[in-house]
């Protein structure tokens, strides 16, 4: 059997056009369109992030040249910042619209984004003499 010269992206493939860290968000910017509440569609971070970009910058979501800026959550609704994504990767994610807007949810949980959870809490702040342990999870190096 023969390769076929010529084979199809997936429709649902989104390359991001822009990443920039404004406002205090790390805003990844893709094409325009209607994306459709409960579809599935893969991102991926085209560009560099920001050298300037906090890890815990909140990764929002652009459509366009629009102003409205949806966020990325995990799989637990939790918003995604700026130390679990990385250039030149693809995320799974599934979009849920609301009455009032929406956000794009991240399926499955990423291998290569870190957990940056404090290993325990006991009541009162970290300090800097007592440095935070990032916990690893098997199978993620």
């Amino acid at each position: 059997m023969a390769c076929k010269n010529v084979c199809k992206l997936c429709n649902h493939l989104v390359l991001s056009t822009a990443i920039a860290f404004t406002g205090g968000n790390l805003v990844v910017t893709i094409p325009e369109g209607s994306y459709n509440n409960g579809e599935k569609y893969c991102i991926v971070l085209a560009q560099s992030i920001p050298n300037t970009t906090t890890i815990t910058a909140p990764v929002m979501i652009q459509i366009g040249t629009g102003t409205t800026l949806y966020p990325l959550e995990n799989r637990c609704c939790a918003q995604v910042t700026a130390c679990g994504v990385r250039t030149r990767t693809k995320y799974a994610t599934r979009v849920v619209t609301s009455a009032t807007g929406g956000v794009f949810k991240m399926l499955g949980n990423p291998a290569c984004s870190p957990n940056n959870n404090l290993t325990a809490i006991n009541g009162t702040a970290p300090t800097t003499e007592a440095p935070v342990t990032q916990a690893v999870r098997k199978g993620a190096l």
